[in-house]
């Protein structure tokens, strides 16, 4: 038998960083998008956000790539949502989005980070997040991996 742990925070953004997650409704986009994931025998840890954008801190399957799931989740939930008449002005996800590998022992800290999403953006725009995060994990922005 195999034993892997993949652990990846996932950030993926709205249609040119429009504010269509409304508060009200998010949680019934998150439990769609649980639904993805756990179709695909990941795990979700945590999902939260704000209007334009989320984070997820997701467990994968040994068999799942990154970008399978991103796929996964980008394409259903976008179809979902337009669909959905609680987000009218949802015109889809961004081409782009971010991962990055997260440790086991680092968990708990990630969960707590997207858990606080909504206190976090209060002080900090998408922008500083965004370019906090890759400086964190060491990625040029303008050359990415």
């Amino acid at each position: 038998m195999s034993y892997v742990i993949q652990l990846v925070h996932i950030v993926i953004n709205t249609k040119n960083r429009k504010m269509t997650i409304t508060p009200e409704h998010k949680q019934d986009l998150y439990r769609y998008i649980w639904g993805i994931i756990k179709n695909r025998d990941c795990r979700l840890y945590r999902i939260n956000g704000i209007g334009n954008h989320l984070h997820m801190l997701v467990g994968l399957h040994q068999s799942v790539s990154v970008m399978e799931i991103v796929r996964d989740i980008k394409r259903s939930s976008s179809l979902w949502a337009k669909d959905n008449s609680k987000f009218p002005s949802f015109e889809g996800w961004q081409k782009e989005y971010a991962a990055f590998s997260v440790s086991w022992k680092d968990k708990d800290s990630v969960i707590s980070y997207i858990r606080n999403q909504e206190e976090h953006h209060n002080t900090a725009t998408f922008d500083e997040e965004h370019r906090q995060l890759l400086s964190e994990h060491e990625i040029d922005e303008y050359n990415p991996q």
